[in-house]
């Protein structure tokens, strides 16, 4: 999402802008700079796995396995060097590993930047397993994971964490902590900017930086991207997440930078910085190398799982294959020629929910799908929301960079979900650093008279920017000020929490999806609590959102 104007012209830097592209090219040829991205213990700990180890995108037979060797001192990420290792791995039915069902090796070298993946099969479904790996007598972590239930079982009950948007200079990673003291989630769905590119000091952190990311510069290169890839999987937080259930993750803009697509981002100069191809390239290399994640279809993060006879989960790539964004207020949002899935990836989502046999469908979706429309809000309140939501300080009707700016897309999907009475779709969020309970109806001009296609709940950030962040005010104040003002216009959003942090606990029943909202007490930090925030839920068949006063 759209949180810095740029000042220079497309063609042109400033001086900061200029020195960090110099940055960006040491980077490429000195590799001392990115030892930053480890902790100091690596210097005497060689072959070891100091990025933790992760697992991901279970099946009823199968996980993805996922760690990163460090062969010698040297072979840090991004660095390009370091020799061939050898790395085993095992899957056992206990923590002790006396009872192994699977066991392999893979060959880590300098060309997937000593990043190793094992997709192992032959596995027995909704069943709890341990692995971990080792490499020239180190052993890693013992992990545990879980994989999904047969294709075919009556399952009674699903339980999710939902998390987005983390900012390592803005705070501690304090939600993945309590997701990964819950010791009861099948899986965690990581719904996009789980890295962001910029460089030190350049995001919202409420001007400071809580801890420094590295390198410092903003990432452009493959040894970039792969340095702060590295950097993040350092998380004490973070790894205690990957090491107690499977991920399912996909990519939003700050993976690449912000406000990407397909033929370029606000946050790249074309020319002065590369080519965008080649940044692309580089940003998706180095997320398919860290990330536990399959490609059903190379270079993109849309898939299908499925858990059982209660949901399946339809991941989008709203990055690779839209059209540029248009000024909010253009017409050509409505353009029947533009895009935000691509035609590909909507046929195959409208194919996958119509055939769905499933009592849910769930979609993993990074950017808001429910329209959003400004009401008359206060100056003071305006400039900031227009800043953290790339609209016009003048202040205007929808966020462009969102489904809204792609509408004949949306109408499209809705009207497919209408006309083949699609029930229960749930739509899943990140992005937009706040908390939403939404219908999301097929006209909102004449909502609630009009139907509602489906429902969204939206996750807000784990440390990202978000309103009260921006205006530098305690917690709380601006929600109390601008959510009775957005459900005014909006009347199919149910609630909107515009300034607290945290994460999502979404728990599936046969006869309701419910999401449960927790914050964190101070994401600057370390050991910042959580609590529960609110809770909705969507009956089946109902295609709404209502309030429930209990967490599930």
């Amino acid at each position: 999402m759209t949180s810095r104007q740029r000042s220079a012209e497309s063609n042109s830097l400033s001086p900061r802008r200029r020195t960090v592209v110099k940055a960006a090219a040491a980077t490429a040829v000195l590799a001392a700079p990115l030892a930053a991205a480890l902790p100091a213990r690596a210097a005497d700990e060689a072959p070891a796995f100091l990025h933790g180890v992760a697992s991901g995108d279970p099946l009823p037979d199968g996980i993805l396995l996922w760690t990163r060797v460090t062969p010698t001192a040297e072979a840090v990420p991004g660095s390009g060097i370091g020799p061939d290792t050898e790395v085993g791995w095992v899957v056992a039915q206990d923590k002790a590993f006396t009872t192994v069902v699977a066991k392999g090796s893979v060959t880590a070298t300098a060309a997937s930047d000593h990043t190793v993946k094992a997709d192992v099969r032959g596995l027995t479904p909704a069943t709890e397993y341990w692995f971990r790996f080792s490499a020239g007598g180190t052993d890693s972590p013992a992990a545990r994971t879980r994989t999904a239930p047969a294709s075919d079982a009556a399952v009674a009950n699903l339980r999710f964490g939902v998390v987005s948007c983390a900012n390592w200079e803005a705070g501690y990673f304090s939600s993945y902590r309590h997701l990964a003291a819950r010791g009861d989630l099948d899986a965690w769905l990581h719904l996009g900017d789980y890295i962001y590119e910029y460089g030190t000091g350049e995001y919202g952190t409420r001007d400071t930086v809580v801890r420094q990311h590295a390198p410092v510069h903003e990432i452009l290169t493959l040894a970039d991207y792969r340095t702060r890839h590295g950097k993040y999987k350092t998380d004490p937080d973070l790894q205690a997440l990957h090491a107690v259930a499977p991920v399912v993750a996909i990519w939003d803009d700050h993976e690449f930078a912000n406000d990407a697509w397909s033929g370029g981002a606000e946050n790249h100069t074309e020319g002065a910085e590369g080519a965008w191809s080649a940044r692309q390239a580089a940003a998706k290399q180095a997320y398919f190398e860290w990330m536990p994640v399959r490609t059903a279809i190379a270079g993109t993060t849309y898939r299908r799982l499925r858990f059982g006879k209660l949901a399946d989960l339809s991941l989008l790539d709203l990055r690779s294959f839209r059209s540029q964004q248009v000024a909010v207020g253009n017409g050509s949002v409505d353009d029947p020629n533009r895009t935000i899935t691509g035609r590909a990836q909507l046929d195959w989502l409208k194919a996958g929910l119509k055939s769905s046999d499933t009592t849910w469908r769930l979609v993993g979706n990074s950017v808001m799908i429910s329209p959003f429309a400004i009401g008359a809000l206060s100056a003071d309140l305006l400039k900031p929301l227009a800043e953290l939501l790339g609209l016009p300080k003048e202040g205007l009707a929808l966020n462009t960079d969102q489904w809204d700016g792609y509408t004949d897309d949306r109408r499209e999907l809705l009207a497919h979900l209408r006309s083949n009475a699609i029930r229960n779709t749930v739509f899943l969020t990140g992005d937009i650093h706040m908390a939403w309970a939404n219908d999301v109806p097929v006209d909102a001009g004449t909502y609630p008279l009009s139907a509602s296609a489906a429902t969204e709940f939206v996750v807000t950030s784990v440390t990202s920017d978000n309103l009260d962040d921006i205006l530098k005010v305690p917690e709380g104040t601006v929600t109390a000020l601008a959510a009775p003002v957005i459900q005014v216009a909006n009347r199919h959003v149910h609630w909107v929490d515009t300034d607290r942090h945290g994460y999502g606990v979404l728990d599936i029943t046969a006869e309701r999806a419910q999401m449960d909202y927790y914050v964190l007490s101070d994401k600057t930090k370390a050991n910042a609590t959580s609590a529960w925030a609110r809770s909705y839920r969507t009956r089946s068949g109902t295609q709404k959102v209502e309030r429930t006063y209990t967490p599930v």
